[in-house]
């Protein structure tokens, strides 16, 4: 999993870099300092992939340094404000920035609101590492939606460590209501229900 140092060492050089360095020193002195330059990171930081961070964004990044560089007391509040007011680019940037944050479970109402949504790239971010801290039941609810929106299932965190028997049993029945409107299972989903159904063998 990728680190906030991580992240700090890929932004570093890049042009956005100094413009960030400041808002991050405002930010750590003031939460609402980070406001604005949370919401205007993708035209200061630009949104090109980080080569050194593999499937994140320069604006992602600078928002997750921003997020991490909020008062510890606070964080949970914040976070909360950040994603309810945020668009949906935001959203995702505090969805994948959570698991690098010391927030423990308390940012969970925030998956469970990205999982409701039919944004597939907000319920794809809510199934990163944090979705540890979603129950067994919410968590196959969540998985059987990509399946359903056609969300790849290498998106899941932790699957093959979490995908049981109930799971099977739900994507079974899933593959019988796409037969029986002659739509075929996504590829992934029928090789892990193959997976999954010969385990139980």
């Amino acid at each position: 999993m990728t680190t906030i140092d991580a992240l700090r060492k890929a932004l570093t050089g890049t042009p956005g870099w100094p413009w960030l360095e400041e808002a991050l020193a405002e930010a750590a002195k003031s939460p609402e300092s980070a406001v604005r330059p949370f919401s205007s990171a993708g035209r200061k930081a630009g949104r090109s992939e980080l080569p050194d961070a593999p499937g994140w964004t320069a604006d992602e990044a600078a928002r997750a340094l921003l997020l991490a560089a909020l008062p510890p007391g606070r964080v949970a509040e914040d976070v909360t404000a950040f994603y309810r007011y945020g668009d949906a680019d935001e959203k995702r940037a505090v969805l994948k920035a959570l698991p690098l944050l010391p927030i423990g479970a308390q940012a969970v109402p925030l998956l469970l609101d990205a999982i409701r949504s039919n944004d597939a790239r907000l319920l794809a971010a809510a199934l990163g590492p944090y979705a540890r801290h979603l129950d067994p039941p919410a968590w196959r609810q969540a998985v059987l939606k990509c399946v359903f929106m056609g969300v790849p299932l290498e998106a899941v965190h932790g699957l093959d460590e979490r995908a049981d028997a109930e799971l099977a049993e739900m994507l079974a029945a899933f593959a019988e209501e796409r037969a029986a409107a002659g739509r075929p299972m996504p590829a992934d989903a029928a090789a892990l229900l193959s997976r999954l159904t010969s385990e139980e063998t």
